[in-house]
């Protein structure tokens, strides 16, 4: 499968941006019943949202914060993986924190933005030489309103794949 074709057409039109959105909701099942999807992706930046439906609510009416937290971590972890590429490197979540500031009363923006010199000092340099390296990531939350409601911090360990090993 051609993951970048997809990512590509993402960026450049609605309808590619369509087809990758029906693409990972197929390869990542778990988003699915929340409609976590990708709004906006450029070279070094991507948008999820998360929309305020009767599922994704919580008791009080308002966005669950976990369906926020999964809408974070999944706009860092393909951002990244994105631009490291699938077939190179391993990446898994080590920890999430999740500061809230407001009830989530809309559909919620997740925010996640990089910069090549940071991907290759903090990333590709050191994992070429260490085989692993830990990165922390932070998204921006924000209801449609522009309304700042939460700041997640992900924590990802990317490994290189000739350097995983798995038990059977």
């Amino acid at each position: 499968m051609n993951h970048e074709k997809y990512i590509d057409n993402a960026k450049k039109s609605k309808f590619g941006l369509w087809k990758l959105n029906l693409f990972l909701s197929h390869f990542i099942p778990f988003n699915k019943p929340h409609g976590i999807v990708i709004k906006n992706i450029s070279d070094y930046s991507i948008e999820t949202i998360i929309p305020y439906k009767r599922k994704n609510l919580n008791h009080i009416k308002g966005v669950h914060a976990c369906g926020m937290a999964t809408c974070a971590e999944f706009a860092s972890g393909f951002l990244l993986i994105s631009k490291l590429g699938f077939k190179n490197y391993r990446l898994i979540m080590e920890s999430i924190e999740v500061k809230y500031h407001y009830q989530a009363k809309t559909d919620i923006i997740a925010y996640f933005e990089i910069t090549k010199n940071w991907l290759d000092n903090d990333i590709i340099i050191p994992i070429k030489n260490e085989g692993v390296v830990f990165i922390k990531c932070e998204i921006k939350l924000y209801s449609t309103s522009k309304n700042h409601v939460a700041t997640a911090y992900t924590n990802w360990q990317i490994k290189d794949w000739k350097k995983v090993k798995t038990k059977v």
